[in-house]
């Protein structure tokens, strides 16, 4: 075994061996159609903490033959799978870790000279026997062994990003290191199976990409690989239930990230630290801090602080993702740069809507602590107020209410244009912005014969709170919003609850600019 040749299979038996691991070998069954085919370049794109160095230690304990490591899938989801013998053990594995390979002031040319020794030491070490040609090259060293064993090779390459990310502005060290890997892998016949991951899909020059031959699953689009970006819901329904945790409430701080195929995915980093010490909190700065997203949400592209604020009042945003080039610095619009926020797990993306949105509890917590940050001191305070409001609201003070949604309105113009029925919703969930804490709160909500405007429903540790039905109105009445409710029977659309309903009417008069609330209650 050596250093990046069929490395040792002790990281993914500490995987195994820890107090909480999830099968995701399944993964492997995937792949193993993929080996020696024209689909065999895979580039997995995930944020921090969502498994990627684990998988990677996963397929390297699989293939690599300088292991025995049937011991440690014989249990697994694999070892059930038709291709599980065919391929355990049966390769040699080059895994490198490209942040070994770029921490310290060293140039790309050092970089990849290093790379490149390092390995072909090891290939020759093993395979001392086959003369290699040009014995300093990398291509040329694996040309020759494969050329003799008609073995191909397996790569596993972790952080292959980490060029772009650590050296964001050296466009020439981006292409070099781009251009040796493309010199590398691409049409070689002694690549079995290509495997990157990384924070950022594979980039791009232009409108064309230098490794143009890589199949992506991002976080915009996994794919098959969907099951495998973090925690299912089946998954954390059994979590929970052995380490007797609410499920609700790991689905209210960790849920929210969606794929067509996939419609609940949770933050396993902070799912597992969860579980083990027993609270639900934000472990996101754990490994991340706020900053980081600081730096990106106060760029001044138009209309990314309104799109920003409307996504923490619980909005979804319209986004185009296909001008994003894959690095950490062109941005030439708002959505390039929400784009980005989805690959660093700020953002979840909704593919079949083409929009985006804050996932969850623990990320909103992290958008709070920026606002924070840069200043936004009008969003701030109508966050500061809204607890207030939400009191008023619960006893049921109509003028209090108005008077709240008026001033959250009064103070963030500038940001939230008023001109319609979505507008007037975006700011009252601004100044509702508390009652995040207490519900889960829908919008479009499908009740008896039509859809209410925002429905809230308390979460089940805040049962002692009424449930709330706002139909919203522009320039017309508060009394017709009030007669919509009843009219078409939105409670019954609370199939379920019994308690309290608070039932509101809202309207905002744009020639008098004055917002009007009616609230009545009913007892289900």
């Amino acid at each position: 075994m050596g250093r990046y040749l069929n490395v040792t299979n002790k990281g993914f038996r500490e995987s195994l061996q820890s107090k909480i691991y999830i099968d995701k070998t399944g993964m492997i069954t995937f792949l193993n159609r993929l080996i020696d085919t024209e689909q065999k370049y895979i580039c997995v794109s995930r944020p921090r903490r969502f498994g990627k160095s684990m998988a990677v230690k996963m397929l390297s304990a699989y293939y690599n033959c300088g292991a025995d490591s049937s011991g440690l899938f014989c249990d697994l989801k694999i070892s059930t799978d038709a291709s599980y013998q065919d391929h355990l053990n049966k390769y040699d594995v080059v895994w490198i870790n490209m942040q070994e390979f770029s921490t310290g002031d060293v140039t790309i040319e050092a970089i990849i000279g290093n790379l490149n020794k390092s390995i072909c030491r090891e290939l020759q070490n093993k395979y001392g026997n086959i003369e290699c040609t040009m014995p300093d090259s990398l291509v040329d060293t694996m040309y020759d062994i494969f050329a003799v064993t008609e073995k191909p090779f397996i790569i596993l390459i972790d952080e292959w990003d980490n060029i772009f990310r650590e050296r964001k502005g050296d466009t020439e060290a981006q292409k070099k290191y781009l251009d040796f890997l493309r010199g590398w892998l691409k049409d070689k016949p002694y690549i079995g199976l290509a495997y990157m991951t990384g924070i950022l899909p594979v980039k791009k020059y232009g409108t064309h990409s230098a490794l143009n031959m890589f199949d992506e699953y991002s976080m915009t689009d996994p794919r098959e690989l969907a099951e495998f970006v973090g925690f299912t819901e089946e998954e954390v329904k059994a979590l929970c239930a052995e380490y007797k945790m609410d499920y609700e409430e790991a689905k209210y701080w960790y849920n929210g990230y969606s794929f067509p195929d996939v419609s609940e995915v949770y933050s396993p980093k902070s799912l597992v630290s969860a579980m083990l010490t027993q609270r639900y909190s934000d472990y996101w700065n754990q490994t991340e801090t706020f900053e980081a997203l600081s730096v990106y949400i106060q760029m001044n592209y138009d209309g990314l602080k309104d799109k920003v604020v409307e996504m923490i009042a619980g909005a979804h945003v319209k986004i185009n993702i296909g001008s994003f080039t894959n690095d950490m610095t062109t941005f030439h619009a708002s959505d390039d740069i929400l784009t980005l926020l989805v690959h660093l797990g700020y953002l979840a993306y909704d593919l079949n809507h083409k929009e985006v949105y804050i996932p969850n509890r623990e990320i909103e917590m992290e958008f709070l602590n920026s606002i924070n940050a840069i200043g936004w001191n009008e969003v701030v305070t109508a966050v500061e107020n809204s607890e207030k409001l939400l009191q008023n609201l619960w006893n049921g003070d109509e003028k209090a209410v108005a008077y709240g949604i008026e001033r959250a309105h009064e103070e963030n113009s500038s940001i939230l244009q008023y001109n319609d029925e979505n507008a007037l919703s975006c700011a009252i969930n601004l100044a509702l912005y508390a009652a995040q804490e207490y519900y889960v709160i829908i919008r479009e909500f499908p009740a008896g014969k039509g859809y209410a405007d925002l429905v809230y429903i308390p979460r089940k540790k805040y049962m002692d709170k009424p449930a709330m039905i706002i139909e919203l109105k522009w320039n017309k009445d508060v009394i017709g919003a009030i007669s919509q409710i009843y009219e078409k029977n939105y409670p019954d659309g609370l199939k379920g609850y019994q308690g309290e309903v608070l039932i509101v009417g809202m309207n905002y008069d744009k020639n008098t600019k004055v917002h009007d609330c009616k609230i009545e209650k009913i007892v289900l």
